[in-house]
Order: structure tokens, then sequence, then C-alpha cells
């Protein structure tokens, strides 16, 4: 409790905004070799194998990340000067995600000479509050084989069972311009707002068991040059949450199908994530006293395409706020929890 309460010091300390998280990453490799253990680096993600390795055996991985966003203006207090006062420690990045990060590692390293019949990967990640090409997405290739996951984010250590995907279509309604008085012209607006008006209420045939529906929303919306001028062009955004019922190329064909606007998407990569309530994963955060619920937001479980579970200490309604905190005895709960799950998961496997 006291190294990992003095390692996240240490985190907070260093700024480890996303993309710039080369010194937090040092500060867990040094922490990790100092306590014996072959850690190794790629890029600002760091990573280590436990001692007993087996190829014959499963793998565990254990993840969680130690960038953070840029610190809100509105912080009354210094976010890089780790501060304690009575049970609450304050910094950026406290709670999201540094308590589950170095909940994490002492786990691990509770178990990392210990005979278990599965292997365990630690992986601490960078760039996740972006989903950056040097993060998690560069770390998996180089990690090999795994089969399950624990993601470690603020829970409240409940079991994360799914998150939605998102996918951001850029969409531009086509028409021709003319002069407004005389009715001329093919008004791209009007096509854009028959596209809106179609996607509000509409739904794909397959509905997700877990994650429910696709969520369809317009967010944005740029037309128009003056008052007196028909608008050949539309510029409009829709966010998409997908689901596990289609994959985001599937999505994004679902809506070419419906739309008259030329649509491109930004990106497919952060993809929905569900895990079956009958995984061990699931089962044994259960035996231990976790509900289970569907996440709000995304995390680096949107790379993973091996069965995974978010859970961690700490209130995602913290995350990103000023004067960001994480209660003390928050992280020695989540170290106890960490270590059982990783027990009774030997226990049952």
């Amino acid at each position: 409790m006291e190294q990992a309460v003095a390692l996240l010091m240490k985190l907070i300390a260093v700024p480890s905004v996303s993309r710039d998280e080369a010194g937090t990453a040092t500060v867990i490799y040094d922490h990790l070799r100092e306590a014996g253990i072959d850690a190794q680096r790629l890029h600002n993600n760091v990573y280590a194998r436990s001692a007993n390795w087996d190829d014959d055996k499963p793998v565990l991985l254990l993840n969680s990340h130690h960038d953070t966003v840029k610190p809100a203006a509105s912080w009354t207090r210094d976010p890089f000067a780790p501060t304690v006062e009575g049970d609450c420690l304050y910094g950026l990045g406290s709670n999201d995600a540094g308590a589950s990060a170095v909940s994490l590692i002492a786990a691990f390293k509770h178990f990392y000479n210990k005979e278990l019949p599965f292997n365990i990967i630690l992986a601490i990640s960078a760039e996740e509050e972006v989903t950056g090409e040097h993060g998690i997405r560069a770390l998996l290739p180089a990690l090999g084989r795994i089969d399950m996951a624990l993601v470690g984010e603020p829970t409240q250590l409940q079991a994360a069972v799914g998150e939605r995907g998102l996918v951001v279509l850029d969409c531009v309604a086509h028409g021709k311009r003319g002069h407004a008085a005389r009715n001329e012209g093919i008004n791209a607006l009007y096509i854009a707002m028959d596209d809106i008006n179609a996607m509000r209420s509409y739904q794909p045939e397959k509905v997700s068991q877990l994650l429910g529906p696709i969520k369809f929303t317009t967010t944005m919306i740029e037309c128009g040059t003056q008052h007196n001028v028909v608008p050949d062009e539309c510029r409009w955004v829709m966010d998409i949450r997908t689901t596990d019922a289609y994959t985001n190329e599937e999505t994004i064909e679902l809506v070419r199908s419906v739309v008259k606007s030329d649509i491109k998407e930004r990106s497919t990569r952060i993809r929905a994530s569900a895990i079956d309530e009958s995984h061990r994963l699931v089962l044994t955060a259960v035996a231990l006293g976790s509900d289970t619920f569907v996440s709000p937001t995304t995390s680096d479980m949107s790379q993973m395409a091996f069965p995974s579970l978010k859970i961690g200490p700490g209130d995602s309604a913290r995350s990103h706020t000023a004067d960001e905190y994480i209660l003390l005895s928050e992280i020695e709960q989540g170290i106890d929890f960490y270590k059982n799950f990783i027990a009774r998961l030997a226990e049952k496997y």
C-alpha cells in the first residue's frame, strides 16, 4: 500500500499528457526494475511478463494507462503537486487511471514469482486518452497471444462487461447554387435535413443483446454563405456509438445505404467491446461482490480482440475534472481486489 501510494505520487508529479508520457514511463520502468522485475519498454508503454512463464499456459493481461488529459483551467490547486488531505490524494491522473495502474502493479509484483495456471503480462500503456498509434495499438502485437484481460479504469470496483464503440462521420450534402428569390438551385441544406431526419428514426435490424441499439446522433452542421444564396454544400457531423451487433465498417455501410450525402469516417479503430457474462472473468468478479454494468465511456478495451473486463478503484465521475482525486482507501481496496481476483481465478481455472 505504501509503495503503491508513493509510486502514484511520483506519477502525478511528472506531467504525462497523452503523447508526452516519457517521464512517467521511466518512473514505472524504474519502479519495476528496482523490484527485480524484467520490465520492457515500447515507445512509452511499459510491460513485463511473470517470472515462471510457460508457453503452454493461457495468458492474462493486466492493463491500465499512465497518460492523462490536459488539466482543466478550473483547477484550484497545482495538478502536478500530489497532495494528501485526510483520505484524499489530489492530483491529475490520480483517479484516471493512476490508482488502477499502481494497484495492478502491486498485484503483479505479488504474483510475479508464483506458480499459477496461467501466465500474467502487466502492461501500463500510453496514449489511452487519445487512442494513439503508439499506445496499446502498438503494444499488443509485441505481447503475443493473450487469452483474456483485466483493464484497470475507475469503476468503483464494479465490472464493466461492455462498452460501445465510436465512429465519427463527416458528411457532405451536395446541391446546386442558386438565387433564393428566384427559387433556383437545389438546396443542399434540405438534402442534409432529410438525411439527418432519416437517421433520427433509423435503426438497423440487429440489436446487441448486451449493448442495445446503435445510437446515431447528429452533433454539428455548417451551411450557407449568405441569406439570399441557395447553398450548394452542407456539411454535418454524426456521432455513432456502435455495438457488437455490427462491425464499425458494417455500420458505416448501413448509414451509406440510408443517406444521400457523401460520408467519410474519421476512424474505425474504437470498437465495441462485450464479454459474455458466463466468462470466467465475469464470474470471478461477481463472486467477489461486483455488479456488472455497461460502461458509458471507452477505454483500451476497444483495441482488444479477446475477452476483457474493465474494473478498477475510483469513480469515473471524477475523471477529467478539476481537482481530481482518489481516496487512499480506494487504492487499498483496489490492491486487495486485484490480488483476490487473481487468486480466485487461479483456484477456479
